[in-house]
């Protein structure tokens, strides 16, 4: 079965720090894009770092930039999502998404498309985070 598994959520204070994990089973994170994406209650699901894993490039929302990092692990077909300075504003649901970009796509596409829930075909269940004193 082809799935993702999302994990890592937690409460943590205000200015602590915290690891997510996606995890791909089914299928190798080769040729795919993984990003993450969060929504609080209330609020507009976002799009907030994201790996191409052709290359390793990432790119970040401007609301976590500078606190979160994603990171790749071949060997155990798992993305990682550091991030660090966590505030309450940072309290929601995140959900990993992949979808299969081959490295002859143009990168343009990535730049542009990102952040846009539609061009996802996969998706793993939601990790609660929590930021709270």
């Amino acid at each position: 079965e082809v799935q993702l598994q999302a994990c890592g959520g937690g409460n943590v204070q205000p200015g602590g720090s915290l690891r997510l994990s996606c995890s791909a089973s089914g299928f190798s994170f080769d040729d795919y894009v993984i990003t993450w994406f969060r929504q609080a209650p209330g609020k507009q699901r976002e799009a907030i770092a994201s790996i191409n894993n052709n290359d390793g490039s990432t790119i970040y929302a401007a609301s976590v930039k500078g606190r979160a990092s994603m990171s790749n692990d071949d060997a155990k077909n798992t993305a990682y999502l550091q991030m660090s300075s966590l505030k309450p504003d940072d309290t929601a649901a995140y959900r990993c998404a992949a979808r299969h970009f081959q490295p002859s796509e143009d990168v343009r596409q990535f730049d542009r498309l990102w952040s846009k829930a539609p061009w996802y075909a996969m998706w793993g269940q939601g990790t609660q985070v929590t930021v709270s004193s």
